[in-house]
């Protein structure tokens, strides 16, 4: 069937151009366009990068990512060349560069291994270990192999090594191994997805690096497990915690939409640090969605399931 796609609008509501939007509305939209995925979309989701959210430039970097088009790639480079640009924005302009998983991208990524900010350096350290998997010949086998349940692009692929939860979840914090090395323990966790992965995976949040223990919370949104509750509670609850990281626990909480969430996340929604907040304020909205049994959350296209912002990188 059809779809009539009013892209003119969604720019509207995207770029907030009337200044009438609030926030959650133009994640749904950002959302719609990002399950549209043609060339028009990437060009829309890039105009709304002049924005002064760090929440929603890091949302839009990331869509960018998933849809996978070599179209975004200058996008996306430009972001990640912006010296002056959250960390947070940075780092996400070089994991979409690793998920769209062209060639062309590495000189890019190379040139920013040693950037002063961490989160970026290693973002690009992975980025760089994926590209190269992935366009590996070698590799192409265990990849049609290992088809993972979530249809997320991930930063690296899971581990096809072992299921034994105990031998991953070591791995998951042995630092003697590649950061590249110890996602894809983490992914095979997430994989496996019951209580014991998850207690496993919460080892991860005590972690030295900010960027591994903000994925570990990107984890546990995608898993929706209520045992995840506690430990992304006690990372929003500590205020000395990155803000890339406590933003992060405040999606997968919202995501979650356990009953004690609500309060937790409204407790935070006039944080000290506005990426925080704007979290807890979008991840109230997709906790609405997430208890309202309704079946869209971005509703740009009636005729289109949408998801939220994690449920997105569950299963379209």
């Amino acid at each position: 069937m059809a779809v009539n796609v009013d892209y003119e609008h969604l720019e509207t509501v995207l770029c907030n151009t009337t200044g009438q939007y609030p926030l959650a509305e133009r994640f749904r939209a950002l959302f719609t366009l990002k399950n549209i995925g043609d060339e028009k979309s990437i060009d829309i989701i890039g105009k709304a990068l002049t924005d002064d959210s760090a929440l929603l430039k890091h949302e839009l970097t990331y869509c960018l990512g998933q849809i996978g088009n070599r179209h975004a790639n200058p996008i996306l480079i430009k972001v990640l060349e912006d010296v002056n640009e959250h960390e947070m924005v940075r780092h996400e302009a070089a994991e979409a560069l690793g998920a769209i998983s062209s060639e062309d991208a590495l000189p890019y990524l190379e040139k920013y291994l040693h950037d002063p900010c961490e989160a970026v350096a290693e973002t690009c350290e992975l980025a760089l270990a994926k590209i190269r998997y992935d366009n590996d010949p070698a590799n192409q086998k265990e990849r049609e192999e290992n088809k993972s349940m979530y249809s997320s692009v991930d930063p690296a692929p899971p581990s096809v090594k072992t299921r034994n939860v105990e031998e991953l979840g070591n791995q998951l914090i042995d630092t003697n191994l590649s950061m590249f090395e110890r996602y894809r323990a983490m992914f095979a966790l997430r994989e496996i997805g019951n209580t014991e992965a998850v207690e496993a995976l919460a080892k991860g949040l005590k972690a030295s690096s900010a960027l591994f223990r903000h994925e570990i919370a990107y984890v546990f949104g995608q898993l929706q497990h209520p045992a995840s509750v506690p430990a992304l509670t006690e990372t929003l609850n500590d205020e000395k915690e990155a803000g890339m990281v406590r933003h992060e626990a405040a999606e997968a909480l919202g995501s979650i939409a356990t009953p004690e969430v609500f309060e937790v996340l409204s407790k935070y929604k006039q944080d000290h640090e506005a990426v925080v907040r704007d979290s807890c304020v979008v991840a109230l909205d997709m906790y609405e969605y997430e208890t309202s049994g309704d079946f869209q959350y971005a509703n740009g296209l009636e005729t289109q399931p949408q998801q939220n912002m994690h449920a997105l990188k569950l299963n379209q």
